[in-house]
């Protein structure tokens, strides 16, 4: 049997599965971010939840877990690791002592400056293969995949 190159591999009805292809999206953009961004400050989960908190002071933890469908489990290490590194600040609000509202450390909004502009010229490069038309529908449709708009 010949040896087949990834090109020459038949992926059957998979070609045409949306959760696997999202899939594969997923782990071609996350691969490139890394090896672009080598240096970055942070890592795309850990800018997105900082980007989310940073447009959202005071936001509980537990709605920014759920509007990220990041399991708590993970949500209470991550947030643990950003308060560990001195960029998210945690409060017990005296309404609910169960809760925790998460803000921003002045010293990650300016890493947060700094970082915006190197994170969204990579989300436009990654959309490259795609006309700007073609981008925007594309946002439009996973936005409607996911319910967000």
């Amino acid at each position: 049997m010949a040896a087949r190159s990834p090109a020459d591999v038949d992926l059957g009805r998979l070609e045409g599965a949306l959760g696997f292809l999202l899939r594969l999206a997923q782990l071609r953009t996350q691969a490139r971010f890394f090896e672009e961004n080598a240096e970055a400050d942070f890592k795309p989960g850990e800018f997105t939840v900082l980007w989310v908190i940073w447009h959202n002071p005071g936001i509980r933890q537990s709605v920014l877990g759920q509007k990220l469908m990041i399991k708590r489990a993970h949500m209470t290490k991550l947030v643990r690791s950003l308060e560990d590194r001195g960029l998210v600040t945690r409060r017990i609000p005296e309404d609910d002592r169960r809760a925790v509202e998460l803000t921003l450390s002045t010293g990650a909004e300016t890493q947060m400056k700094r970082a915006e502009t190197r994170f969204f010229a990579f989300e436009e490069r990654i959309g490259a293969p795609l006309s700007k038309t073609e981008v925007e529908q594309l946002n439009v449709l996973l936005r409607k995949f996911l319910g967000l708009g």
